[in-house]
């Protein structure tokens, strides 16, 4: 929100008072607490007549600096909050002359307090960004409307990502963001998952601890700040320091939460019925035999919203008409290997036989007047479950229990963005601060009963909306894009903008929701989306199955399909990544390449995990540009190098794409391609990418279901050899490649590949010498 008149006026009807002198100041331990002037006080009349700003300060947790600025502190604490982790105690507080200092980890908060107002945040001695005068106070408009305001400066060439899933431009600067959750597709300004907390390409992150809406100028009214402003008399913010990237991530994840570690069949293909498509029991089984048919493995399979009546969502009711034996349709499905999924929304249609009864136990939300809120967007008369009433949550878990004991697996927890706030809510949340949190109540609801149900590990949604701490219950797809190369385009951008933001998982719509795609377009998106960490067929008006687009999308789709089966050792470990350390498994290059600055504005490629560089095609002719960082990387399907750092342009044809593996990099491929879900570390061949003089790989391979140790793997190039040692009982194989067979110690099957040099190391083979030609 603007408030200023160009630089030096206010628009009109608004007042401004910002920090301008430390009237006082109380140092404990821990903790700062600051009385600032919003004027220069040089005599007692100063204090007369002026407001005092409260801005306490102290650490969360190592590396983490809070920091509160509060004008009337008689509302008290409202909610909904964020749950974040850490405490008190964790910064240390001392008084130098004039100057205060409160340091956490390495970063430090420092003020003068005889100097202008200045609070600065410093690492590494630098200054990472400060608050200089003019830039934390509050400001009220011409409707009398009360903002509290921060303005962190931002450094020459710092870049700003984050903020949640955004299909605008990568770098934010320049942006005016609202963080307030809608529904308008992948093509506006509006967002589904919006998230207060932005990365800087300096070393650290800031998140505003505040669940309603938080307005944002990105260097797009004051230049060289990034502003924040709440309808609030107060606000909460937290400096976050790196030093780089996965650090600042990590350390933001341990605050708000970690990904949970999705289940190893969610990585596989997902198909759905599409939306408004026409399907019956038929249909289904007949999308299911074809998929077998084409040899297109398939993992799950999605109903989407007609698996109920219409006009009675949700009333988690097969419709009998269409679905008559849901029970067996299930048990058919499990037969064939498949996990199900089903749609569902926080949603009652007044048709619904759920509405009266939802409506008489005081379940819906209601508005202030005690009546219960509707309206016919979307569905008929439908009102919104209540989640702050603890009763309405167990309701609403007990109808899904239902449809977990026929056999359902998995839910897609659609919508939550549709949020009123002209309502009262059960535990007299504010209605304003709950449009955004809405969702986190709604997503833990199903979550938590699927980790009750079906135990830890197995629990995963298909959820479309979150805010701050929705990254702990992945799964989460892109929401409505068009069937289009700019829509697959800006589905990228929204997803990795999600990563900067603490999310690990991501998925989106494979051919595009809305519209139907060209065989190129679908073609193109099958390869983006199984190369991306969750991968889902899913259309509106018309369906996903690839024998629609031609017998060359059948076998794309196969061959991608087969090809994420083979990387899920890998892909797993990236998994777990992100549920350990807060790093997504699919990472814009800034993330992994901070120190390049080439890598800063990119958005149309990205790294799956540590070692592959994906940048998918985006053209109906198949050329792509992409960069590459400095070494030689190795495309994984043909074997050319590529060389860094540097811009390529190539022309792919469907079967290939860039997909490189980084110089030095040691990949686990499974030895099978027809599920994700097999002993990963039975026959997996390591594939060695132009490994460094003296360099040292170590590899690990989890078991699927998290059961006994992992097998662990040691690649050293070690003068003119390569050495693999392991502590695996179970045969393993060594591609080297782009090399010849060569002999090697002990002596194992040595064969050429189209790729290199494989070597077949029999079960019980704790160790691989192979000469380098």
């Amino acid at each position: 929100m603007k408030f200023t008149d160009g630089y030096w006026l206010l628009r009109p009807g608004v007042t401004a008072h910002f920090a301008a002198d430390v009237a006082d100041a109380e140092v404990a331990d821990d903790r700062i607490t600051l009385s600032a002037a919003v004027k220069p006080v040089r005599h007692r009349g100063d204090t007369l007549n002026a407001p005092l700003v409260t801005v306490e300060c102290w650490s969360p947790a190592e590396g983490v600096i809070g920091v509160r600025a509060t004008h009337h502190a008689g509302d008290g604490p409202k909610s909904p909050s964020f749950a974040l982790a850490g405490g008190e105690g964790h910064g240390t507080a001392i008084r130098k002359d004039s100057a205060l200092e409160l340091t956490s980890g390495e970063l430090t908060l420092r003020i003068d307090t005889e100097r202008p107002w200045r609070l600065e945040f410093a690492a590494d001695g630098r200054t990472l960004t400060s608050l200089d005068e003019r830039s934390l106070g509050f400001v009220t408009d011409a409707e009398n409307r009360h903002f509290m305001v921060g303005r962190l400066s931002l450094g020459v060439g710092e870049h700003v990502y984050g903020l949640g899933e955004r299909f605008t431009p990568f770098v934010k600067n320049g942006q005016s963001v609202d963080i307030w959750q809608e529904d308008g597709g992948t093509s506006s300004e509006q967002a589904y998952k919006n998230v207060p907390f932005h990365l800087s390409s300096r070393g650290y992150g800031v998140l505003v601890n505040h669940p309603g809406r938080v307005s944002y100028e990105v260097g797009s009214e004051l230049v060289g700040k990034v502003q924040f402003s709440v309808e609030d008399q107060s606000v909460e913010f937290y400096v976050v320091h790196g030093p780089g990237p996965k650090e600042v991530l990590r350390r933001y994840t341990a605050l708000t939460g970690r990904p949970a570690l999705p289940p190893a069949w969610s990585f596989g293909l997902w198909l759905s019925t599409s939306f408004t498509t026409q399907y019956d029991e038929a249909t289904v089984m007949r999308f299911v035999d074809g998929m077998a048919d084409a040899e297109i493995p398939l993992s799950v399979f999605h109903f989407d919203c007609f698996w109920m009546r219409a006009y009675r969502w949700s009333d988690f009711t097969w419709d009998p008409d269409v679905f008559p034996d849901p029970e067996g349709l299930l048990a058919r499905l499990k037969e064939r290997g498949l996990r199900v999924c089903v749609w569902i929304n926080p949603y009652i249609a007044q048709k619904s036989e759920l509405f009266a009864e939802g409506a008489r136990h005081g379940y819906l939300v209601r508005r202030p007047d005690g009546s219960v809120w509707q309206w016919d967007l979307w569905q008929a008369g439908m009102g919104l479950v209540d989640f702050t009433n603890p009763e309405a949550r167990a309701w609403f878990a007990g109808k899904l229990r239902t449809l977990l004991d026929q056999g359902v697996d998995c839910f897609k927890t659609d919508f939550g963005e549709r949020i009123p706030v002209d309502v009262r809510w059960h535990d007299g949340s504010d209605p304003q601060r709950m449009h955004n949190y809405y969702t986190q109540l709604y997503n833990e609801t199903v979550f938590d009963l699927l980790r009750e149900v079906r135990g830890e590990g197995e629990a995963a949604v298909f959820a479309r909306s979150a805010t701050v701490g929705g990254q702990r219950m992945p799964v989460h797809w892109g929401g409505d894009c068009e069937s289009t190369f700019e829509a697959m385009t800006e589905s990228l951008r929204g997803g990795l903008s999600l990563g900067m933001s603490g999310f690990g998982f991501w998925s989106h719509d494979i051919g595009g929701f809305e519209g139907t795609p060209t065989p190129e377009v679908f073609k193109r998106w099958v390869q983006f989306g199984l190369l991306s960490s969750h991968s889902r067929l899913h259309g509106s008006k018309s369906y996903r199955v690839p024998w629609d687009y031609g017998e060359e999308a059948v076998a794309v789709t196969r061959a991608f399909t087969r090809l994420k089966h083979r990387l899920m050792p890998y892909l797993f470990g990236a998994a777990r990544q992100a549920h350990e350390a807060g790093t997504p498994v699919m990472r814009a290059m800034p993330l992994e390449f901070p120190d390049d600055p080439a890598c800063r504005p990119l958005d149309r490629q990205y790294m799956l995990g540590d070692d592959l560089l994906v940048a998918p095609v985006l053209t109906d002719d198949g050329t792509v540009e992409y960069y590459v960082p400095a070494g030689t990387w190795t495309n994984v399907l043909t074997g050319a190098h590529v060389q860094g750092p540097g811009w390529q342009r190539e022309t792919h044809g469907f079967d290939t794409l860039p997909l490189l593996a980084r110089p030095g990099a040691v990949v686990p491929y499974g030895s099978h391609d027809d599920t994700p879900v097999y002993d990963w570390a039975d026959g997996v061949t390591l594939r060695v990418y132009e490994p460094a003089d003296e360099s040292v790989r170590v590899t690990t391979v989890p078991a699927p279901d998290g059961s006994g140790p992992d097998v662990t793997f040691t690649t050293r190039r070690s003068g003119d050899a390569i050495v693999v040692e392991t502590d695996s009982e179970r045969p393993w194989n060594v591609l080297l490649t782009n090399a010849e067979p060569a002999a090697a110690q002990p002596p194992v099957t040595a064969d050429t590949h189209p790729l290199g040099a494989l070597y077949a190391c029999p079960a019980g083979t704790p160790r691989l010498t192979v000469p380098l030609r």
